[in-house]
């Protein structure tokens, strides 16, 4: 069974990071660049939270929040959920759902290297039930059926 580390590594795709001064401007148009709905914010090489388009909507709803002036380190959401690099698919769809959670970083060596999103373990849940159907499907053929009776 695959573990965390391993889902990051055919993820193939870096923690995408600001830094913690930028405008909400400036982090929208490095998400959008990016083609992600969410960034994590860095601070003296440090990541310290998150901020997704949830949270814009949510922001323009706070008195006083302009676009052009408020540093996302103002408004990111801070606690961070993460899961050893060596956790299991089941232990990692328990974070998800026990958590209530979208992203999980993963950490090793008291590091993140990567990040998961709850739709890479639905992928890959699929993809394992896929291979296994087709293996049992090729073990029970309409082959073994004919020869099941000689």
């Amino acid at each position: 069974m695959k573990t965390a580390e391993d889902l990051v590594i055919e993820k193939n795709r870096p923690i995408l990071c600001v830094l913690s001064e930028l405008t909400i401007l400036e982090t929208i148009k490095v998400m959008t660049e990016h083609d992600v709905g969410a960034v994590y914010v860095k601070e003296n090489d440090k990541i310290v939270g998150r901020w997704t388009e949830r949270h814009l909507t949510r922001n323009m709803m706070t008195k006083n929040f302009d676009v052009k002036v408020t540093k996302i380190k103002e408004v990111m959401h801070t606690n961070l959920y993460s899961v050893p690099h060596n956790a299991s698919i089941y232990s990692l769809l328990d974070n998800f759902i026990g958590n209530r959670v979208r992203r999980l970083l993963v950490k090793k060596d008291d590091e993140y290297i990567g990040y998961l999103y709850v739709f890479d373990i639905m992928r890959n849940i699929l993809n394992t039930k896929n291979q296994e159907l087709k293996e049992l499907n090729a073990i029970v053929s309409w082959e073994y059926f004919k020869r099941w009776g000689h």
